[in-house]
């Protein structure tokens, strides 16, 4: 098994954010559970406690001893020409930076969104399903239960956090939702205990779709509808990218902008009112924590990596040649060129 090196622009300051968190979760949950030899290397900065890609490259002639994984958007094809001759997996948050990968880079989705993804861009290359796990905390002390079981009313109707958050929701639901009376808290900046917080609130809203769509990338996962249900809150979610992965609309959660602002505010006022008759079914709600929880990732990063060391085993060793896809240009002009033929025996 090769040692694992997860490569980050940086663990502090600028490069702090969810895909980040993701990476380093990651990292820990593998060096916890695995045999192998688990660390981050940087490449933008240089900091201490953890090796920099300039100086490991320099002393390790390729192919090297470890397994790279590479994530950081639209840093990835420079990493990987960088890191050319040597064994890499592309760690895939969001889709649609539009590079394309080196014939035989295998690619860890962590969504079938970003997963069917690179199974139209790179159907020839190895392409594993390995969902970011929630953080413990969250289903430890995330107060699932139906609510109302103990006859108790949760202080906050509606909780929006306004990071990714829709002109749509601040300017318009979350005005019209507190003229109905109901408590709606928009949470900005810190907050030093987050389950707290969502355990407090009955109703969670979510909508992402116009942030993402701004920037032209995809919701890489979307773990905070996940994170509020854990803590019983009923989700109104956009189902944009990954988003659509977990939230089965009016199973596990319900679309929010759903046609117009008076359906939004009837449902919405209606499932802070009796928050029980809009919950998920506690047994696919069940299935879905499980299916997120740190032990069921590490099994999965468990296969996959096998895989992974196989497969480059295979290229480094035995000599083998990457299967390699055929770019669209050719795979339009083959099927113009199959058209123009049918077209022409016809006469």
């Amino acid at each position: 098994m090769r040692p694992l090196r997860f490569l980050l622009p940086g663990t502090t300051g600028r490069f702090r954010c969810g895909g980040l968190l993701v990476e380093l979760q990651t990292a820990r949950l593998l060096a916890a559970a695995s045999d192998r030899p688990v660390e981050v290397v940087t490449y933008r900065q240089r900091e201490e406690g953890h090796a920099f890609l300039d100086d490991l490259l320099a002393a390790e002639p390729a192919p090297g001893p470890a397994l790279w994984i590479v994530s950081w958007g639209f840093d990835v094809p420079r990493l990987l020409r960088r890191l050319q001759g040597r064994p890499v997996a592309y760690h895939a948050h969001s889709s649609g930076y539009g590079f394309s990968l080196p014939a035989g880079v295998p690619v860890l989705a962590v969504s079938r969104n970003t997963l069917g993804y690179w199974g139209d861009r790179a159907p020839r290359h190895p392409l594993l399903l390995v969902p970011n796990a929630l953080e413990p905390m969250w289903l430890a002390r995330g107060d699932c239960q139906p609510q109302g079981a103990q006859g108790h009313r949760r202080p906050i109707d509606v909780l929006v956090q306004e990071r990714k958050s829709s002109r749509y929701v601040l300017e318009q639901l979350v005005p019209a939702l507190r003229q109905r009376g109901l408590t709606v808290e928009v949470q900005s900046g810190w907050v030093d205990d987050l389950v707290a917080l969502f355990n407090s609130a009955s109703v969670y809203l979510y909508d992402s779709a116009d942030y993402w769509r701004g920037r032209g990338v995809s919701e890489g996962f979307g773990l905070p509808p996940i994170e509020a249900m854990a803590c019983g809150c009923v989700v109104f979610s956009s189902l944009n990218h990954a988003l659509a992965d977990a939230l089965d609309p009016g199973l596990l959660g319900h679309q929010i902008g759903c046609g117009t602002l008076e359906a939004d505010l009837e449902r919405i006022a209606a499932a802070a009112s009796d928050p029980r008759a809009w919950r998920p079914d506690p047994s696919r709600l069940v299935a879905l924590l499980e299916s997120c929880s740190e032990s069921a990732l590490q099994a999965r990063w468990h296969r996959g990596l096998e895989m992974i060391d196989h497969h480059w085993d295979r290229l480094l060793r035995a000599g083998c040649q990457p299967l390699q896809s055929a770019p669209p240009w050719r795979l339009r002009a083959r099927q113009l060129r199959s058209r123009l033929a049918s077209h022409w025996r016809r006469f």
